[in-house]
């Protein structure tokens, strides 16, 4: 009993995944849970504004590493932080020109500060920092100011500061509206912000550029993942991220910290990642990412593991351009150890799946499951950070090596801290409903995403001489390979397998939970998260929403879901969990059809018809519900700060951590210390 009530505890306390290809399902969708705390009189929260809350985390197990592991952590820290401008480049072209402005006005600006005006500004200021740009961190939307182009033409008269009317317009216009636009009568990169692509470049050019590419059928190669596709006196050609080439001054400083990493390296394997990483920066060669990926995947023995590159593909609405991101890892080992259980039945879980029995694997590499300590986080990483990932993204490479999955123990410490905002009894059907998510719902939560990470992303397979799901389903991909991941843990998740491997106490009630939660967020409480009138555009939620339409729809005439009105509030309530698993079961295997025969009309159908377009009513009556509620949707981090003590000799000698005192501080100083690029890229 100790044993399986331990590993529950483990579970309560830090299984709030992100999703294997990628990282945007990173934070509880809705923060509905009341939080546990520690203990501790840790400051937690930093502050709150618009729909935001800033929070800090600690790093434990620090003190403990040796001066060398130290310093590998710091120097690890530094090279993300020196690449931190990429991210904003590539979010949109006038990013660090806007940035440069606003922040030249932040900290010049003499004129009255009570002004709601002047709060206005420095809310839009702090909004632009959490995204790392214009456009909203999740839903792509512009950010919209509150205060008028005649303020803020005022603001950089009295200080100085300079911007391009160009610039200054597209902060007010409708220009550039959508970091990433979707929809399906668009031209998804002509009408997306997004940088990876000149501003003339079309979706069908990129479709004929990069279908005219030849790659090793057998182990391809990530075409397009570190270079922005332009034009040229009238020729499409890829400027590649290297040294000496786009992003080359803030990368030469990455390479030049990572080369200090290899110095102090805990084994050979971890100094010939560190190596292959570095040729990779310098030369930009897809072919060297490839061996990197297959040398860091193979590394694992240190205490000490980071993420870092042109990683995820959602924010390229054609699904080939990587994100520039960085993650600095300690390794909990003793919670590493409780969760390899998982991974240990990997094969289990993939031979008794509802999958046809073709699209399964008959050897599930191996998944690295293991818990870890951030200690630093940057780019698409940062203030807004997943607390759990699975890499590498290159399919060949984790059917042939495997993958690491790890779920950021600290991350999900702080958000468990952090508190909730009582939303639950506003929006669950029942009391019963209630009980089932007070008792098992943050369990039933981070074990979904578990199976989610750890079983549903390696699970399947694609048929012989099937392109990519980035060929085949194209800008339908990625919501597509979501949902079967989540599909695959919510399957499990009323199995009684998860209480034979000592996971759960209580299988059938902790299922329950979880389907009440998926559900409700699902159909209802995910759509706090978007303004009134608009499309469901973000991959996660559309995935959540067309699985949960999906299932309602196929199991009305049973009532295995019935849509409850009561005082004028809409309610999801689940009558038969068991038939909602089969249709669950029946969906994952249609999912994983379209995946394996690469079938892009059916994907397009299903997400089209389910996760797309949002019940105008139900949408206006959640927002108004939710506004008796003051805690932010969305939660970010400051980064500890590492500080390094020298000797005598101008050597270090020891370490302390430092935790900011404000958001607007850290944002400063990052800008103060790493800016490393010119405002135009």
């Amino acid at each position: 009993m100790k044993t399986k009530l331990l590993l529950i505890a483990v579970f309560a306390s830090m299984l709030f995944f992100s999703c294997g290809e990628g990282k945007k399902n990173a934070e509880p969708t809705v923060q509905e849970n009341v939080g546990v705390n520690d203990g501790s009189d840790f400051e937690y929260l930093v502050e709150q504004f618009a729909d935001l809350k800033i929070l800090r985390y600690q790093i434990p197990g620090f003190e403990d590493l040796s001066l060398k592991e130290q310093k590998l952590v710091y120097y690890l820290t530094q090279a993300g932080l020196s690449g931190r401008d990429i991210m904003w480049d590539q979010n949109y072209r006038h990013n660090l020109k806007i940035r440069a402005a606003l922040e030249q006005i932040y900290t010049n600006y003499e004129g009255d500060k009570t002004t709601d005006d002047w709060k206005n500004f420095e809310i839009y200021l702090k909004r632009v920092w959490f995204s790392n740009g214009i456009h909203h961190h999740y839903s792509n939307a512009k950010l919209k100011p509150d205060f008028s182009k005649e303020y803020f033409n005022s603001l950089l008269a009295e200080t100085g500061a300079t911007l391009a009317q160009g610039a200054v317009d597209v902060i007010f216009n409708e220009r550039d509206s959508k970091k990433v636009n979707l929809n399906k009568d668009a031209d998804i990169v002509l009408e997306s912000a997004i940088n990876f692509y000149g501003p003339d470049v079309t979706d069908a050019e990129v479709e004929k550029f990069y279908g005219a590419i030849k790659v090793d059928p057998k182990e391809p190669i990530e075409i397009g993942l570190n270079t922005r596709l332009v034009k040229e006196n009238g020729k499409l050609v890829e400027r590649v991220y290297r040294s000496g080439g786009l992003y080359g001054s803030a990368i030469d400083k990455i390479v030049e910290w990572l080369e200090k990493a290899k110095g102090v390296a805990e084994d050979e394997k971890q100094a010939e990642a560190l190596r292959l990483l570095i040729e990779y920066y310098k030369t930009g060669s897809l072919e060297t990412w490839d061996d990197y990926a297959v040398a860091w995947v193979n590394s694992t023995e240190g205490d000490i593991d980071w993420i870092n590159g042109f990683i995820e593909v959602y924010n390229d609405p054609k699904g080939y351009k990587g994100s520039y991101e960085t993650i600095v890892e300690i390794k909990d080992f003793d919670m590493s150890k409780k969760m390899a259980v998982l991974s240990k039945e990997a094969q289990w879980f993939e031979d008794n799946s509802p999958l046809m029995p073709e699209h399964k694997k008959k050897e599930v590499k191996g998944v690295s499951y293991k818990t870890v300590i951030v200690a630093g986080e940057a780019g698409d990483a940062s203030p807004s950070t997943p607390i759990g990932v699975n890499l590498p993204n290159n399919n060949w490479i984790r059917q042939a090596h495997g993958s690491k999955s790890v779920s950021l123990g600290n991350i999900i410490n702080a958000y468990n801290n952090a508190g909730g905002s009582g939303r639950l009894k506003e929006f669950a059907h029942d009391e019963e409903e209630i009980r089932l998510e007070e008792k098992y719902g943050q369990l039933a939560d981070k074990l979904h995403t578990a199976l989610h990470e750890v079983v549903g992303h390696a699970s399947g397979q694609i048929n012989p001489g099937v392109g990519t799901p980035k060929e085949t389903l194209k800008s339908y991909k990625s919501t597509i390979e979501e949902g079967r991941a989540d599909l695959f843990g919510l399957y499990y998740l009323m199995d009684p397998k998860l209480q034979q491997l000592g996971l759960v106490e209580n299988w059938e009630e902790t299922g329950k939970a979880a389907y009440d939660g998926y559900i409700r967020n699902g159909l209802v409480t995910q759509l706090i998260r978007l303004e009134l009138g608009d499309d469901v555009e973000e991959s996660h939620m559309r995935n959540r929403q067309w699985v949960s339409a999906w299932a309602f729809e196929k199991g009305e005439a049973d009532k295995v879901i019935e849509k409850v009105t009561r005082n004028g509030k809409t309610y999801y309530n689940i009558n038969d969990y068991v038939k909602l698993r089969e249709l669950f079961g029946q969906l994952l295997k249609e999912t994983q059809r379209i995946t394996s025969e690469g079938d892009y009309e059916a994907a397009k159908a299903l997400v089209e018809n389910y996760g797309v377009k949002v019940d105008q009513a139900i949408h206006a009556e959640v927002l108004e519900r939710n506004k008796q509620f003051k805690s932010a949707p969305y939660s970010g981090f400051v980064n500890p700060v590492i500080v390094p003590k020298m000797n005598a000799d101008g050597e270090i000698e020891s370490f302390s951590i430092e935790q900011p005192d404000s958001f607007e501080g850290q944002m400063l100083q990052y800008s103060k210390d790493y800016s490393f690029l010119p405002l135009e890229n």
